[in-house]
């Protein structure tokens, strides 16, 4: 969860780009770090196959506008797409504060992105997180592409609760800061309302 620095002033929130292999979350936080200022990003850390699969994740502590008096930064982290790695998957989890939930949009990804969504909440499960109480969006990626589902169909398959959605070509930038600045927006407010609450 959101680490609240007092003698820094300083927030630190936590967003993690989860879905299936290849279906564009590194190149998401490439697209962010390339279109960044420098003074306002950090270096990227990517550990991947020759095949360019995420095998760890990618690292990105992006500053923010102050909040209150607070400067916040949001770390951007990608979890590894393949089944194998589900150990790393978990360990990028925890302490998560909001989620982008990168969805590849060609036909024959259905099932991956169906089984990509049920393991996140498994993951989320085992740290006691849930998906509703953990600010989240769905990004639709490769609408670029020729053989790619309806979003009506999709929003089926992967957003029965009907959160933020945006569709996406994240090799041009497409829907790329509309999904984080709606997940930042949430996190932001979620964490708001915990502070109001006393649970911060």
């Amino acid at each position: 969860m959101a680490s609240i620095n007092y003698a820094l002033k300083e927030i630190s929130c936590k967003i993690v780009y989860y879905g299936p292999g290849m279906c564009g979350k590194t190149t998401n936080l490439q697209f962010i770090h390339q279109r960044t200022m420098r003074e306002k990003r950090g270096n990227m850390v990517s550990l991947a196959t020759p095949g360019e699969r995420t095998l760890f994740f990618d690292f990105l502590p992006l500053e923010a506008s102050q909040i209150h008096g607070f400067r916040t930064k949001f770390q951007l982290y990608t979890v590894p797409g393949q089944v194998m790695y589900n150990s790393t998957r978990k360990l990028v989890l925890r302490g998560v504060d909001g989620i982008i939930f990168v969805c590849d949009s060609q036909w024959e990804k259905m099932r991956g992105n169906l089984e990509s969504f049920h393991n996140l909440i498994g993951n989320l499960s085992s740290y006691g997180y849930s998906l509703e109480s953990t600010p989240y969006v769905v990004q639709y990626n490769k609408r670029d592409l020729p053989n790619i589902a309806p979003i009506e169909y999709m929003q089926y398959v992967v957003n029965p609760r009907q959160v933020p959605s945006f569709e996406s070509i994240a090799i041009h930038g497409n829907g790329v800061f509309e999904s984080l600045n709606a997940v930042c927006t949430m996190v932001l407010a979620h964490l708001s309302q915990k502070q109001k609450a006393g649970v911060v």
